[in-house]
């Protein structure tokens, strides 16, 4: 498990992440591969009454929103009704990497605006715990904002067998998907903490809790 196991007995290492960031607020990274189960994971979190952000649901509505004037300037043709196409945008930008960049040069100021909105809206609620579901967490290098991270997991053909119990999912849809991934074993070898979600999702329920409690002991009395 990596840096996982190592994370039980790291206590005041977390503390002074916390105090270098001036903020009483511990932060949660959660992400993990294709079909582990990250999904349902956060909706544990939610659960247990702690504040989820959804990056996927943001770009969601950035596309259907703030996004869409800046990106049908950049990319004319893509957006109807008032939506960003995302089929017409796919064509417009895959497997061309400047078109890529000029997208990302968009969307990411924007999400990260969202992100940083939620994170000073739930730290003025009063939330001790927030947790920032993103898909690419590590590949954007998006664990840099977070106290710790959470990854999802399970066997290979576990996520196989889920990911492919999606509609319209297909081989080269299913390669494709994991080539743009960092490896499931990289990302666990990483993690402060990892989600077996194989032993069935009420066994993951409690290793969420069991997360919390952890990260309640890493903050320490004085918070």
């Amino acid at each position: 498990m990596g840096r996982g196991e190592r994370a039980r007995d790291d206590h005041r290492n977390f503390g002074s992440r916390i105090r270098e960031t001036m903020s009483t607020m511990f932060v949660l990274g959660l992400t993990g591969s294709l079909g582990m189960g990250k999904s349902t994971t956060a909706k544990f979190f939610a659960e247990e009454g702690v504040p989820v952000h959804d990056a996927d649901a943001s770009v969601h509505k950035l596309y259907e929103g703030e996004a869409v004037p800046l990106i049908e300037a950049a990319f004319p043709g893509t957006t109807a009704g008032g939506k960003v196409d995302r089929e017409k945008l796919a064509k417009q930008v895959l497997g061309n990497a400047s078109a890529i960049k000029k997208l990302e040069a968009i969307v990411h100021p924007l999400v990260a605006e969202v992100r940083e909105r939620f994170l000073r809206e739930a730290e003025q609620s009063g939330a001790k715990v927030a947790v920032l579901d993103i898909p690419l967490l590590y590949e954007t290098g998006g664990d840099a904002r977070c106290d710790a991270v959470v990854v999802v997991s399970a066997p290979a053909e576990v996520q196989r067998a889920r990911a492919f119990e999606r509609p319209g999912m297909t081989e080269d849809k299913f390669t494709a998907i994991l080539a743009k991934q960092m490896p499931d074993a990289e990302k666990r070898a990483r993690a402060d903490f990892v989600v077996d979600t194989s032993q069935g999702y009420g066994a993951a329920h409690q290793q969420v809790r069991d997360i919390l409690a952890r990260v309640a002991k890493m903050r320490g009395p004085a918070d």
